[in-house]
């Protein structure tokens, strides 16, 4: 049976990646598993706005704390297993570090993969094409890397 990684945090719930699971499964047997980094709430997309600079007065906000940011991706992380089974696809996964490649060494370290999907946000908003996520992974694990845009998160 081949297993494949995916490595996705806001687009977990894409369409895309759901029709490309599907596609995985149409072809044969394979198992699932999903590398949520517990990417911090300052970097998630829907908090990419411009800020203007401070000003004499202006109110400094703080980063939220790791753990929201784990709460979030648990959050996610159990939607998507919900909507994979609702959908026949078994899948399994966990909350990993914040940085997708460390999420990606830690989830290499336990078990096997034949293919590494990386789902990300478009370009730009995607801090991981920015740092050619895919590439590096591609040149660390010489696995197949399979890159899918979400364009409906």
């Amino acid at each position: 049976m081949r297993s494949c990684l995916i490595v996705a945090n806001q687009t977990l719930d894409s369409g895309g990646l759901l029709e490309l699971l599907r596609e995985r499964v149409a072809t044969g047997p394979v198992e699932f598993w999903l590398a949520v980094p517990a990417t911090p709430v300052k970097d998630l997309a829907s908090n990419v706005v411009a800020v203007p600079m401070p000003v004499m007065g202006g109110v400094l906000t703080l980063p939220e704390p790791p753990s929201e940011a784990r709460k979030l991706a648990e959050a996610k992380l159990a939607a998507a297993l919900k909507k994979l089974a609702a959908a026949g696809i078994t899948a399994h996964g966990a909350v990993l570090d914040p940085d997708p490649l460390r999420a990606v060494e830690e989830a290499m370290a336990v078990r096997a993969f034949d293919e590494i999907i990386v789902s990300t946000l478009p370009p730009r908003f995607s801090r991981w094409l920015h740092h050619d996520l895919p590439g590096r992974l591609q040149e660390k694990y010489d696995l197949p890397v399979t890159q899918i845009v979400a364009h409906d998160v």
